[in-house]
């Protein structure tokens, strides 16, 4: 259980609020944003289970962007830096959040973070959450879209099993596509799955290994940030 918002506490009680509870977190997502639209930043909630190859991802992207684009990176683990330490070895500058016992990050957490990095001068911020399919979706951080990465091995029913998470999803990668050959995975309905939930179905197949969806993957963040520029931030209403 997370000490911090309380899911699954037996013993606590309903009350009566007169304030969304996640009003505090929102002004917080609020001036990031505004922090990230004067700089021309765009910034990316990168979420997805333990292991589902978020960090993967990002290291396979640096290897092709980091001398056409100024990317950088913020780490959330529970504990240690490790996934933060890979990212900089691959070339993105990155700093660690470590939430102790906290399943997901939070717009103060993001906030803080900041002062740990030179964002003000990059392109591209990937925040990469919590490992974690549940809490992470709830959260704004200010982020201009949410990217979220489901590896084939996890299952063809997990968007239908924790669907809040797909549903504020702007893409799903879906992850370690190298893995196929090995594994027993209906694709087909997998993606349907996701056109259940999503809103707005974009769904991408990719492998950090192979190389396989790369490019697609990169043309989307490259979209983004010219939408960046040209609209700021047009998906911060739906949070």
């Amino acid at each position: 259980m997370c000490d911090v918002c309380g899911c699954g506490d037996p013993d606590i009680l309903p009350i009566e609020v007169q304030e969304s509870i996640l009003a505090g977190n929102d002004r917080g997502a609020r001036h990031n944003r505004e922090h990230f639209e004067e700089a021309g930043v765009l910034a990316l909630n990168l979420m997805g289970s333990p292991g589902s190859g978020k960090t993967a991802v990002l290291e396979a992207t640096a290897r092709r962007l980091r001398t056409h684009l100024r990317l950088g990176a913020m780490s959330a683990d529970l504990a240690t830096e490790r996934d933060a330490e890979r990212l900089a070895r691959a070339g993105i500058p990155a700093a660690a959040i470590t939430t102790g016992s906290a399943c997901h990050l939070d717009a103060d957490l993001v906030h803080h973070g900041l002062h740990k990095l030179p964002w003000r001068d990059l392109d591209i911020l990937f925040v990469e959450n919590v490992g974690n399919l549940v809490c992470p979706a709830v959260y704004d951080l200010g982020q201009a879209a949410n990217v979220v990465v489901l590896s084939i091995a996890e299952g063809e029913d997990k968007p239908l099993k924790y669907p809040v998470m797909f549903r504020r999803a702007d893409l799903v990668l879906l992850s370690k596509m190298d893995l196929l050959p090995h594994l027993e995975v209906d694709l087909a309905a997998l993606e349907d799955a996701l056109a259940r939930v999503m809103p707005v179905p974009r769904v991408l197949r990719v492998s950090a290994r192979t190389g396989e969806g790369l490019e697609a993957w990169i043309a989307w963040l490259l979209e983004q940030r010219a939408c960046v520029h040209a609209h700021p931030y047009p998906h911060a209403h739906r949070h």
